[in-house]
């Protein structure tokens, strides 16, 4: 009985530090995968995702000025020419 204990706990030690390992090589991978990441996001040159929505506030204005004036200049066409 004795020696079957003995077994079993080092039965459970070997599990325990096996966990242990696993749980490091986890994080160990992990870290790599978030640098290679990191790396690859960086070498894309890619845009904040603040500056994206800057500029398409930007751009969205710039369009709704566009379209007045085009209406604005349509009015100042379709007028008659007055003497000068």
């Amino acid at each position: 009985m004795n020696q079957s204990n003995r077994i079993f706990d080092g039965l459970g030690r070997v599990m325990n530090e096996a966990a242990g390992v696993a749980d490091g090589v986890r994080r160990e991978v992990e870290t790599v995968v978030k640098g290679q990441a990191q790396r690859l996001v960086v070498d894309m040159d890619l845009v904040k995702r603040e500056d994206f929505d800057a500029l398409r506030e930007l751009v969205q204005v710039q369009g709704e000025e566009i379209d007045a004036l085009r209406r604005e200049l349509a009015e100042l066409k379709s007028k008659p020419a007055t003497a000068q």
